[in-house]
């Protein structure tokens, strides 16, 4: 069982950055970030594997995001930079249990950016 805490949302303008932490009890293989806006499907953001830092970003967040790991706080960060309106969403922490599907699941923070 893996238990998530995220913090590090808020409101923000356009061009602005934010630091979303994930703060994860217990390991897992994969862990990612999540954002669901009002009226659209959840979509993968980014991820990273604990075992060798591989990471994947979707396109829309590439050269703006990034993704990284302390693996002594068994937490993972999520780095927005040069925020855009059409990233407001609530993001959650991921992580994958026994069969890489992702299991387990943080409450979410929202992220609001304005124009």
């Amino acid at each position: 069982q893996v238990q998530l805490v995220e913090s590090g949302g808020g409101l923000v303008q356009a061009g602005g950055s934010l630091r979303l932490s994930c703060a994860a009890t217990g390991r897992s293989n994969v862990m990612g970030w999540f954002r669901q806006a009002p009226g659209k499907e959840r979509e993968l953001v980014a991820q990273i594997k604990w075992n060798d830092d591989n990471t994947y970003l979707r396109d829309s967040v590439k050269g703006r995001f990034t993704i990284s790991r302390d693996g002594a706080k068994n937490t993972v960060y999520l780095q927005m930079n040069s925020l855009k309106p059409e990233d407001t969403a609530l993001y959650r922490c991921a992580a994958t249990g026994s069969t890489y599907a992702y299991a387990f699941w943080g409450q979410g923070t929202q992220v609001t950016v304005s124009p």
